[in-house]
């Protein structure tokens, strides 16, 4: 716990990305720099004093794993720039992965994924961003089912570089973790994630433990609401609504609670612009699940 009780993200346990460690609860970013749907253009922008309270006050708790890309802004915020502005310079312990692939114009539409040559492009746009000289995990976010030898053969050059510590891939199939094995390391796989998932959705991510690769849900606790901001539980099931009323926590909680019990090697990136729902997601990270309570949300 921190020193005034409250719970802190080493309660969820560790992982390693790469040589590096991070708490299993961590923080993404998509949600700060809107209130509602994210990643369009008419979104109302968040209060930025809000978001970079939210920031600090998740370093307090004990988040040390942070997921942001260049593209998650509004039209008067920047996930990136409030990162910057709120936690440099960074703490030693501090792990900021992004993510490249695609991209949106300046005034936020979005535009085709860029090809291998782009992606070094949006690379330095994060570095520059974040005002760091490397990034500590960038992850390959893809579109399709087709071949991603060439996006991913460009990163593993950056990755020699220097300008990247590890990779990882977003969104994406077994056989693209395999054609990317066999180019370069990957330390972490992105892909929706959660309550109800599919056999194959489980088979994937027990492929990842077993190979030693984190594996990180999105989605995890937005369930139908997905990034429209939607909140978590207001159209929970029953099985769901049952166990968080036997635990005395909200659905959200449950759900991350859930999805920290599928693996050792699985983490939770839950995001808000919210304090109170800050403390909450790392608080759920204490949540221990019994087995009948797997059974009922297996159902």
């Amino acid at each position: 716990m921190t020193s005034d009780g409250t719970i802190n993200a080493a309660a969820a346990g560790t992982w390693k990305l790469g040589d590096l460690p991070v708490n299993r609860i961590g923080f993404g970013a998509m949600r700060l720099t809107q209130y509602g749907e994210a990643l369009t253009n008419e979104a109302t922008p968040s209060d930025r004093g809000r978001a970079i309270t939210v920031l600090r006050r998740a370093i307090e708790l004990g988040v040390n794993h942070i997921d942001t890309a260049a593209f998650y802004f509004s039209r008067l915020r920047s996930a990136n720039e409030l990162i910057n502005h709120a936690l440099a310079p960074y703490p030693d312990d501090l792990v900021i992965v992004t993510k490249v692939g695609p991209g949106r114009d300046p005034s936020g539409d979005w535009i085709d994924f860029a090809t291998p040559e782009q992606l070094r492009g949006q690379v330095e746009e994060n570095l520059r961003q974040l005002g760091r000289d490397h990034l500590d995990v960038v992850n390959l976010r893809i579109l399709g089912t087709g071949s991603i030898a060439e996006r991913f053969g460009a990163l593993a050059e950056l990755r020699e570089a220097g300008l990247i510590r590890h990779l990882g891939l977003s969104n994406i199939t077994p056989e693209h973790l395999t054609e990317a094995q066999a180019i370069a390391p990957v330390v972490c796989v992105q892909n929706q994630y959660g309550i109800g998932a599919r056999p194959e959705q489980d088979a994937f991510l027990r492929r990842c433990g077993e190979e030693g690769v984190a594996f990180v849900p999105f989605y995890a606790i937005a369930g139908a609401g997905r990034e429209a901001g939607v909140e978590a539980g207001t159209t929970e099931s029953d099985q769901v609504q049952a166990v968080a009323r036997a635990h005395g926590v909200s659905p959200a909680q449950i759900r991350l609670a859930w999805t920290l019990h599928c693996g050792p090697h699985v983490l939770a990136i839950p995001g808000t612009g919210n304090p109170d729902h800050l403390a909450d997601n790392v608080a759920a990270g204490a949540i221990k699940l019994s087995a009948d309570d797997l059974a009922r949300l297996a159902s």
